[in-house]
This record gives C-alpha cells, sequence and structure tokens, in this order.
C-alpha cells in the first residue's frame, strides 16, 4: 500500500468589500494562486451598522438580515466577476458572506489558510491613512501569513 501524504491548504482568503483596494487585493490574490496552484476564497463581512440599529434613541426590531445578506452576496459576486473578467485565464473563486465585525471574521476564515490577501484601505472614515483598521488588526493577529496590497 503506497503512503498517501496529507495534502497541504493551498487556500488563499481575500477580503472584499467593493472597495478598489479589495478588487485591487482579489487581482493579487488570483494572479498568485496561478502561479502556486491555490485556491481562492473571497470573503465579505456583514453586519448591521450601529448607527442604524440605534439612530434616534430606538431600537428597532425589523432589521432585515436576509436583505443585508443578499445584497452583500451580490456585491461579492460582481466584484468577483469584474476582476476575473479582466483575465484571460481566470482562477476560481469560492465566495462566503458571513456575519460579523470584518476583522474578526476575516481572522476567522484565515485559519489553516495558506496567506490571506487584503486591500490596504476599504470604506473606513481616514482615507489618508497607510492601513485601515481592519488590515492592521488582521496583520496583527491571524494565524496566517498576510499581504496588504497597497493602492
Amino acid at each position: 500500500m503506497i503512503d498517501q501524504e496529507q495534502v497541504p491548504d493551498h487556500r488563499i482568503v481575500v477580503g472584499v468589500d467593493s472597495s478598489a483596494g479589495s478588487a485591487e487585493a482579489l487581482r493579487w490574490a488570483l494572479a498568485y494562486a496561478r502561479l502556486t496552484g491555490a485556491t481562492v476564497e473571497a470573503v465579505t463581512a456583514w453586519q448591521v451598522p450601529p448607527m442604524y440599529a440605534y439612530a434616534y434613541g430606538w431600537t428597532p426590531t425589523g432589521i432585515d438580515d436576509a436583505g443585508i445578506i443578499r445584497y452583500a452576496e451580490k456585491t461579492l459576486a460582481e466584484t468577483v466577476a469584474q476582476v476575473q473578467g479582466e483575465d484571460q485565464h481566470p482562477v476560481p473563486v469560492t465566495t462566503r458572506v458571513l456575519g460579523g465585525p470584518a476583522a474578526q471574521v476575516l481572522i476567522e476564515a484565515g485559519k489553516g489558510a495558506e496567506l490571506m490577501v487584503l486591500g490596504s484601505r476599504g470604506h473606513g472614515a481616514f482615507s489618508g491613512m497607510l492601513l485601515g483598521s481592519v488590515s492592521q488588526h488582521c496583520v496583527q493577529h491571524a494565524t496566517c501569513p498576510t499581504v496588504v496590497i497597497p493602492k
């Protein structure tokens, strides 16, 4: 009987939030995957914005989580399709939309991955900063190597 080695998890996790920076991170991850034979998993995090949930001192009862998830899925699929459409030899991409704060979702998704790829800036408020808060948090806490792609 021949021993079969365990195949390592050649998965690249990419944070995608529909920003130009995340599209650039996805482009980079796809090129890297093509060179290394890795798979690509594009991950979008969603959560109800705190200002929406408690605006004007009231607690809403009917927030449409399903609508938020559908919108996140649609936006992720559009971003992946756009970036893959630019490539003559597209790499297959698995997509996941997960609930929770983006940094926590990405760190969890990155467990066991070969690499995590992020854009340097997403949709945060401080656009002049070199790294966004999510990228900074992931660089400091991810359990896999993390690449941050500059603009």
